[in-house]
């Protein structure tokens, strides 16, 4: 009997001591190769070395090496909101990128959702708002995901695109100081901290500290980043985002400014709805052409 109660609980042994990150996938019921794209679940690092974020990852058929897309996720200051928050899946954006012979990923951040732990990107109030230092923490998670799967074999070592979305788009801003052989371009749907403080439309907590941070990040940049907004974000709408946009240009970033017709009922979650993925669909197909290796 005693065997018996040993032999039955090495199962729970051998998950409870499996390393945090690993490249093991469980294929989702969805994941049938009939389907437009495999849909895996996996674990990436994050920068606290005992907790590995939830990811969700995206493969075309065949073996590849494949082109990386890393999908950067929105946050928020409340909470509650986070702790509850779904597995980010941009599932429109991740098909569009699919069809195009990428592998997406998505991570989820600390302080998010299933991921959880400590919210380290956090920007504090308006009074005291560090735009500068959440964006950079966002940036060195959107890294750790993105040269985790750089190590897989059906990944391509060059020529990765990061999309990031609000909050993750802000920490991609912060990452173009990166080296563009890895990262090629930058794509950032309305990107930036504090949009509507206090849940209020068109208000941004300490616009001016977000203004210098974006010159800030402006400074170090080096891979071109695709800014864009739609015509009916009130998160930051198109005319806050153009400020943000030249404080970022006029220190030395170079970015691509897009205004896109109005989508949905807020536009601030285009890249979620296949209506705001259809939206801005040239602006991705002009960022994403092919990008081939440059032999010695």
């Amino acid at each position: 009997m005693r065997l018996f109660n040993i032999l039955s609980l090495l199962p729970l042994l051998s998950v409870l001591t499996a390393p945090p990150l690993c490249a093991q996938v469980t294929f989702a019921a969805s994941g049938a190769e009939s389907e437009p794209f495999r849909r895996q679940e996996w674990r990436v690092p994050s920068p606290d070395p005992d907790i590995a974020s939830h990811a969700l990852l995206f493969r075309p058929s065949g073996a590849g090496p494949f082109r990386l897309a890393v999908i950067a996720h929105a946050s928020t200051q409340n909470g509650l909101r986070r702790a509850q928050m779904p597995q980010p899946e941009y599932p429109a954006l991740a098909a569009f990128l699919v069809a195009r012979g990428f592998a997406v990923l998505v991570p989820e951040r600390l302080g998010h959702g299933a991921t959880g732990g400590l919210y380290v990107e956090d920007q504090g109030g308006c009074d005291e708002a560090d735009y500068a230092r959440s964006g950079r923490v966002t940036a060195e998670e959107i890294s750790l995901a993105l040269e985790f799967l750089r190590k897989q074999d059906f990944v391509r070592k060059d020529a990765a695109i990061v999309i990031g979305h609000s909050a993750g788009g802000w920490g991609a801003l912060a990452l173009a100081s990166a080296d563009p052989k890895t990262i090629s371009a930058i794509i950032a749907f309305a990107p930036g901290r504090g949009g509507r403080a206090n849940d209020e439309p068109n208000k941004v907590c300490a616009p001016h500290t977000l203004l210098a941070a974006a010159a800030e990040f402006g400074k170090s940049a080096r891979i071109p980043v695709t800014w864009l907004v739609a015509a009916n974000d009130t998160y930051f709408a198109p005319k806050f985002s153009l400020a943000l946009a030249d404080a970022f240009r006029g220190s030395g970033g170079k970015v691509d400014f897009r205004r896109l017709a109005a989508v949905g009922r807020e536009g601030h979650w285009m890249s979620e709805t296949e209506a705001g993925v259809k939206a801005a669909g040239s602006e991705l197909d002009r960022v994403l052409k092919p990008v081939t290796v440059k032999k010695p």
